[in-house]
């Protein structure tokens, strides 16, 4: 594969490229117009010496030899025509270019005022009346009046080498000036590549590669950041993977060296098995994460009475609370409410959202589970009166791992996976999920789903449920 040129050898051979067609169409423009320009004085010129000799041959014969040796010696012919029509003189290139441009049909008031072409050549022709119908024409050579022109040309090659070479090394200065910071961020980003996160691109150079340069430092913020908040996160699932296993661990040991025996031996069993549902949880979590970001994420989508699936989960969770001695309730639940979304899916949410809430509402303070409506949305509301979180801490709450390293130690928290995997699920299934305050005093979760239409549409929805 052949190897791209540098942008060191494009942008001189683009400024070559362009220095060339301008010098070009200027040495072009300026060749023609001074061409023209000088056969126009030319022909000038020669009318000028037409008129002159015309009078002079008018007044007086005698001079017309001397006259025609003058003008021999600037370059022009000159060409009588006599009384009978007859054309005389000495250069019959010059008597062919009077008859051509009309010297025949010259007369006192239409002289002649043209040019010719004869033999390949072009040559100017001014022609006057002298006197009985006698008529002379002086012929130039249109090559001596491109003498400047030629000379034009000369000016113009020379000009354009010089100018080549200003654009060449113009070219690569710019190209020097433009290259030098891209490589230099390109040495920065293969750094990172390869796990460098402490470097950063300097900012220099057109703004253009200043703000490249600033785009590869942002860049490179983030991975650090990012990657700093991987550490925290496997961190704290490796201490919560250790906590179920060691317990497990520490039991097994102990049945297998019979230090436990007897009656202890149930008890243990369901110890063991408790921690063992606890890691398979923590493990199932970890693989739903892993997998929200795969194209091939499944998901059943099937209408479901949201109402129903709320009642459902509410009597589980009526339970857990009232064993810990938190007050549950169920809100707005008592109408159909058809949505197309995944049930299993959902009542994870639900039941990740309630965990959530249960293990930092104290004894005595309360949870709901509330149903209400949005324009065209369903919306299932998980609220508690814990200690509920700041407002910046709700702005980051489903990024994964945040709360937990906010909070640990100072309230009871969980993996850092939770709220992570309930939005990653919710948007899954085209909803929105948003985190705030709680009229109880903690925390509210808002889960939104589109809503489905009734098949009856002579049976309204209600309008105004409780919130």
């Amino acid at each position: 594969m052949r190897r791209p040129s540098s942008l060191a050898v494009r942008t001189t051979v683009l400024c070559l490229a362009v220095a060339g067609v301008m010098a070009l169409v200027a040495g072009g423009i300026s060749i023609r117009l001074v061409s023209t320009a000088s056969r126009e004085i030319s022909q000038q010129t020669l009318s000028i010496e037409a008129d002159v000799v015309a009078a002079q041959l008018a007044d007086s014969r005698l001079g017309a030899r001397r006259l025609n040796e003058i003008l021999k010696e600037q370059g022009v012919e000159v060409v009588r025509r006599g009384a009978t029509g007859k054309f005389a003189g000495t250069d019959k290139t010059a008597v062919e270019a009077a008859r051509r441009a009309g010297l025949a049909r010259v007369t006192p008031e239409e002289p002649l005022h043209t040019t010719a072409r004869v033999n390949g050549s072009t040559v100017l022709v001014e022609g006057r009346t002298v006197e009985n119908g006698i008529a002379i024409a002086l012929v130039g050579k249109v090559a001596q009046a491109e003498g400047t022109g030629r000379r034009l040309i000369s000016n113009v090659v020379f000009a354009l080498g010089i100018g080549l070479l200003v654009a060449a090394g113009a070219g690569w200065l710019l190209a020097r000036k433009l290259s030098g910071p891209l490589r230099r961020t390109a040495a920065v980003a293969s750094a990172m590549s390869h796990g460098r996160r402490d470097l950063r691109v300097p900012p220099e150079g057109p703004r253009e590669l200043v703000e490249v340069g600033e785009s590869i430092n942002t860049l490179a913020n983030a991975l650090a950041y990012s990657e700093a908040r991987q550490r925290e996160f496997l961190l704290s699932v490796s201490h919560e993977l250790r906590t179920p296993l060691t317990a497990v661990t520490g039991f097994a040991e102990s049945l297998a060296d019979g230090v436990v025996t007897g009656d202890e031996v149930p008890e243990v069993g369901r110890v063991i098995g408790q921690e063992a549902e606890r890691l398979n949880r923590l493990v199932s979590d970890l693989l739903d994460l892993a997998r929200l970001g795969a194209d091939d994420f499944r998901l059943d989508l099937v209408e479901v009475d949201l109402s129903a699936l709320l009642t459902e989960s509410a009597q589980v969770w009526h339970a857990r609370c009232a064993a810990a001695g938190v007050q549950f309730s169920l809100d707005g639940a008592s109408q159909p409410v058809p949505v197309r979304t995944d049930p299993r899916r959902l009542r994870q949410v639900v039941d990740g959202l309630a965990e959530n809430a249960l293990r930092v509402t104290p004894s005595g303070a309360p949870i709901v589970l509330a149903l209400r409506y949005a324009p065209g949305a369903a919306v299932v509301e998980v609220r508690d009166g814990g200690p509920g979180l700041s407002a910046e801490d709700y702005a980051h709450a489903f990024e994964r791992g945040a709360l937990h390293s906010r909070y640990e130690g100072v309230r009871p928290v969980g993996t850092g996976i939770g709220l992570a995997l309930v939005h990653g699920l919710v948007t899954r299934m085209g909803g929105r999920i948003e985190a705030g305050p709680a009229a109880e005093g903690g925390a509210r979760f808002t889960v939104s789903l589109p809503r489905t239409p009734p098949a009856d549409t002579t049976q309204p929805m209600p309008r105004n449920l409780p919130t």
